[in-house]
């Protein structure tokens, strides 16, 4: 598969078929913490990235075997609302298939009618909000020099007024940064502004970009959460494990993983479906052969394709 990958375990949405619309680490943020690296093309141009058509082919003939999904996808290692052909395939999703579609975003292009436009038919649609003060923007997220703070809030909150899906809103707790009073009171305000039907409060599961970026007490989340009231927060955590029946060998489902994030032995079990042992054997064997690399973190050994 050259679009797609999966289908796998999420945290946060359940058995999902993702789909990436754009080259690896091509963003309009250079986050840092996020799982898939630094950017390498920090860019705000919108543009067919990769063929329409050509997503589209994949998508139909992985879905013609009807698999066990509860949602598809839009995220993968980029910003998928910087491909300008989203909508025409959410549109072909929602008129040949049943699946719950979902679209994961930065959100810093929500700001763009014609953006918000395209994700109409989504039926959820996750933006992200790591600060409210320029400062801490520009701190955590590393934006391309065109984006403004002030228009990426208002373009959220746009979106929410004109979205008939889920709108939840993501905020990624970045410790010595948005996690002070001021800072924590900056996003509040900013979330009550944008109204979200719910808001996922998230921290660092995998390595990050910087190694300075740590994780979040769980019990400071849940603090954390309570300052939101009365929008719901949640805090994603491991869903019950459940066996999945996969589209491709487990071999290339590995490397399509570790390709995009790196992960260790109990990711790669969980999100697949499958048994430790097995995905073990299988990247020991991938090492060996030079095919794939690891390193050592505090929460294991993550393995990434070389």
């Amino acid at each position: 598969m050259q679009y797609c990958f999966g289908p796998v375990q999420s945290r946060r949405l359940g058995v999902s078929l993702g789909v990436d619309l754009v080259p690896h680490k091509t963003c309009t943020l250079n986050c840092v913490y996020c799982e898939c690296g630094r950017t390498t093309v920090l860019t705000d141009e919108i543009k067919e990235y990769v063929p329409t058509n050509a997503v589209i082919e994949e998508l139909e003939a992985i879905l013609s075997s009807h698999p066990a999904l509860d949602v598809i996808t839009f995220s993968g290692s980029g910003e998928p609302t910087l491909h300008c052909g989203i909508g025409t395939i959410i549109d072909y999703l929602k008129s040949n298939y049943r699946y719950k579609i979902a679209v994961l975003t930065n959100g810093t292009l929500l700001h763009n009618s014609d953006v918000r436009e395209r994700l109409y038919d989504a039926d959820i649609v996750i933006p992200s909000l790591d600060a409210a003060t320029e400062q801490a923007f520009t701190k955590i997220c590393r934006p391309h020099r065109s984006l403004s703070l002030q228009k990426i809030i208002e373009g959220i909150a746009q979106f929410r007024k004109e979205f008939k899906g889920l709108l939840i809103l993501e905020i990624f707790i970045v410790p010595g940064i948005n996690d002070t009073p001021s800072e924590l009171e900056a996003l509040v305000n900013a979330a009550h502004f944008i109204n979200p039907h719910r808001i996922q409060l998230n921290y660092l599961d995998r390595p990050g970009a910087e190694k300075w970026v740590t994780k979040v007490p769980m019990e400071t989340l849940k603090q954390f959460a309570a300052l939101f009231k009365p929008i719901p927060v949640d805090i994603p955590g491991t869903p019950e494990y459940r066996l999945l029946e996969l589209s491709l060998p487990l071999q290339e489902m590995i490397l399509s993983t570790i390709e995009r994030r790196p992960s260790t032995v109990e990711d790669l079990a969980y999100s697949l479906g499958k048994e430790q042992l097995l995905v073990k054997g299988i990247l020991e064997e991938l090492s060996k052969q030079g095919v794939v690399e690891y390193y050592e973190e505090a929460r294991g050994r993550f393995y990434k394709k070389k």
